[in-house]
C-alpha cells in the first residue's frame, strides 16, 4: 500500500512545508519582541487592542517625582504634575479640565474626528493603565492654525483627578 506520489514529497522542501502552507494562508511569522528603552517611560502608548496593556501580566506604573502630582480619582495612580500644566480653561464632560504637556500610566482609544468647542479635531480619549477609568483626551491634530498648539497635549478632567503630596502651600496656590 506505498502510493508513488508521495515519495516524489519526501526530501522535498517549499510547497509542503509548514511555513510555505502558512503564508499561502496569509500567516507572517511573529516579530521578535521589541524590549523598551531603559528609563524611556512613552507618555502616552495606544493599547494593542482594547482595553488595558499588560506587560508579562502586570501593568507597569510609572511614579511621578515631586509634590504637586495630579492623580486618577479612582486608583491614584500618578498621571502629571503641576508644572505641566498649559491651560486651566478647557469644558470636558465633567465640567472643568485641565490641558497638560505630558501625562503617563494611560492608554488610548481609537484616534476619531470630534467637533469640540474650538473646531473641528483628531482626538483620542484617554484611560487610566490601572483602573481603566475615562479621563479625558489627546487632541492628535489640530485643523486650524490657530488650535495647532494642542497636537499631542492631553485634556484631563478636573473631577476625575485628585492632588497626591501636595503641601498646604502648595494647596493655596492651586485653589484658584
Amino acid at each position: 500500500g506505498h502510493h508513488p506520489a508521495s515519495s516524489q514529497h519526501r526530501g522535498r522542501r517549499g510547497i509542503g512545508s509548514r511555513s510555505a502552507f502558512l503564508a499561502l494562508r496569509g500567516h507572517r511569522p511573529a516579530a521578535p519582541p521589541q524590549s523598551p528603552r531603559v528609563g524611556h517611560h512613552p507618555a502616552l502608548r495606544r493599547p494593542e487592542g482594547r482595553g488595558r496593556r499588560w506587560e508579562m501580566g502586570r501593568i507597569h506604573r510609572t511614579y511621578l517625582p515631586g509634590t504637586r502630582i495630579y492623580a486618577c480619582g479612582s486608583c491614584r495612580a500618578h498621571l502629571t504634575n503641576h508644572d505641566d500644566i498649559v491651560s486651566k480653561s478647557f469644558q470636558g464632560r465633567t465640567g472643568r479640565a485641565y490641558l497638560f504637556n505630558t501625562v503617563v500610566n494611560v492608554s488610548l482609544g481609537p484616534t476619531e474626528d470630534r467637533i469640540l468647542n474650538t473646531g473641528l479635531h483628531k482626538v483620542a480619549d484617554i484611560y487610566c493603565n490601572c483602573c481603566e477609568i475615562y479621563l479625558g483626551w489627546r487632541y492628535e491634530e489640530a485643523f486650524e492654525q490657530s488650535q495647532k498648539y494642542k497636537e499631542g497635549k492631553a485634556v484631563l478632567e478636573k473631577a476625575r483627578m485628585t492632588q497626591e503630596e501636595w503641601t498646604a502651600e502648595a494647596q493655596d496656590i492651586a485653589s484658584d
